[in-house]
């Protein structure tokens, strides 16, 4: 499932592109996502301009006048900016087209993922409006952390992926920032106390700042706007490496399932 950075990499490569430029036509192909696509966007957004393209939690907004388009890429869904007349493949299901001759294809083959339209602001549309803070932005801090952990007897791994505590905190990203902080994915998140909720703070800023800049993660379907793969892979140090050395002391990484989720982690560095 792309995350966070996945998310904001596709933001990134199709903003400069379409920001600006007028709607020509809306051509929807599968109507059938994880919800139906409203049919109206035929109707509101041709001859409307896209004045922003941004990111909340995993969701991707593309603001116009009449209200904004609520794009979520599933498990395997993507956004290319294409010229128009390129052939549409079996999975490709939406085409927004520009008036310049450019399409934003929307392409999902699981259609898992959402393309839903709101008139009202889009953060207080229902799928966004319980959403806990952006990871990287400066009201999620050790302070706010601490506090919510509190009445938290859950799995501190489970704790930090809550998208009410906070967003985009994904399963990759949630291992690898735990394993920098050197705590354990299995801890209760109430018994782990303010200092080291500092540290793994800074480790979620920090890998998801770091996975961002390298366009995140590519594993199987994910590849960026601009038709690019993350290249954050080769800078995982636990996430898909159960059975393989830690980088740090050598121990064979061991591996649980937490959520149904994958949990790779070091029993002598994390505790």
């Amino acid at each position: 499932m792309p995350e966070l950075p996945e998310v904001e990499t596709t933001c990134r490569g199709i903003a400069p592109h379409i920001t600006g430029h007028k709607f020509q036509e809306i051509i929807i192909r599968q109507p059938k996502l994880r919800w139906p696509v409203p049919e109206e966007l035929t109707r509101v957004l041709p001859g409307t301009i896209v004045n922003s393209v941004s990111r909340r939690a995993k969701y991707i907004l593309l603001s116009t006048d009449p209200g904004s388009v609520i794009i979520h890429l599933g498990m395997s869904g993507r956004l290319r900016v294409l010229l128009s007349g390129a052939v549409a493949e079996t999975h490709d299901h939406i085409d927004f087209v520009f008036s310049d001759g450019r399409v934003l294809r929307y392409t999902d083959p699981r259609r898992f993922g959402s393309v839903l339209w709101t008139t009202s602001a889009p953060g207080e549309h229902k799928l966004l409006k319980s959403l806990g803070p952006e990871p990287l932005d400066d009201v999620f801090d050790t302070h706010y952390l601490f506090e919510r952990s509190r009445s938290k007897q859950l799995a501190v791994k489970n704790f930090i992926m809550d998208s009410h505590i906070v967003v985009g905190v994904g399963n990759i990203y949630a291992n690898e920032a735990l394993f920098k902080a050197g705590i354990h994915p299995n801890r209760a998140a109430n018994k782990i106390s303010k200092e080291r909720y500092q540290r793994l703070v800074e480790e979620i800023k920090q890998t998801l700042t770091a996975a961002i800049a390298q366009g995140g993660t590519t594993l199987k379907d994910f590849v960026g706007g601009d038709g690019k793969p993350g290249y954050f892979k080769q800078a995982l140090m636990v996430y898909g490496r159960a059975g393989e050395s830690c980088v740090i002391c050598g121990t064979v990484l061991q591996e649980i399932r937490l959520a149904q989720r994958s949990t790779v982690y070091c029993k002598h560095c994390q505790r």
